[in-house]
């Protein structure tokens, strides 16, 4: 397993890569807020990616590098993944489309910068719709921003709410609430048949 310090305009980032046999493409996955890389369903996501022949890059976000649980605001946080971005698609994707993710926090991020960094698709875990009980405070038009294949897996009782399915989203609804612990073997089911499926036409164009 490789690991690489990146640095971002808002101090160093840290990335983890996880090899698939074969590198058809190459997923960066963000964390959420208050967690880190190692939460279930991005080890899920990620086991799912690998089997697809897809490289991963498990990336923390300078805020957690340098220790703090309190999340940087957001222009900082699309910022610095940004600049991971570009530098692994370099180090570690070279010549390979690159797609977005992660899971709640990271999910908004992957939305928002997914058309800055040229992803291929998104795939995003627990979107957070909105907070608990302010359903008024959408976040749904980050999703509705993305113009590429998304993948949405959401916990059917999440309290953070439902996203809207559309032309080219896909909500897969998984037993459970924010945390997506119930069915950690079908994320990885999820995201695999997903990638194959969104891949196959790049594939014929190599």
């Amino acid at each position: 397993m490789n690991r690489a310090e990146i640095d971002t305009p808002h101090g160093p980032a840290f990335a983890e890569l996880h090899c698939a046999a074969e590198g058809r493409a190459g997923l960066l996955l963000g964390h959420g807020a208050g967690g880190g890389i190692n939460a279930p369903d991005l080890v899920a996501a990620t086991h799912g990616a690998t089997a697809a022949g897809v490289h991963v890059a498990l990336v923390e976000q300078p805020y957690r590098v340098a220790g703090r649980r309190a999340p940087a605001p957001a222009a900082q946080l699309d910022v610095a993944w940004l600049a991971v971005a570009r530098r692994l698609s370099t180090l570690w994707f070279e010549g390979l489309p690159l797609l977005f993710g992660g899971r709640s926090s990271g999910a908004r991020v992957a939305c928002r910068t997914a058309e800055a960094g040229e992803a291929v698709g998104v795939v995003c875990l627990a979107f957070p719709v909105h907070p608990p009980g302010k359903p008024d405070k959408t976040r749904q038009p980050e999703l509705d921003a993305v113009h590429v294949p998304t993948l949405v897996v959401q916990g059917e009782s999440d309290p953070f709410g439902q996203p809207r399915g559309a032309h080219l989203r896909e909500i897969v609804r998984m037993p459970g609430d924010h945390s997506l612990k119930k069915d950690i073997p079908g994320i990885s089911r999820v995201v695999e048949e997903w990638l194959h499926r969104i891949l196959r036409p790049l594939d014929q164009l190599d």
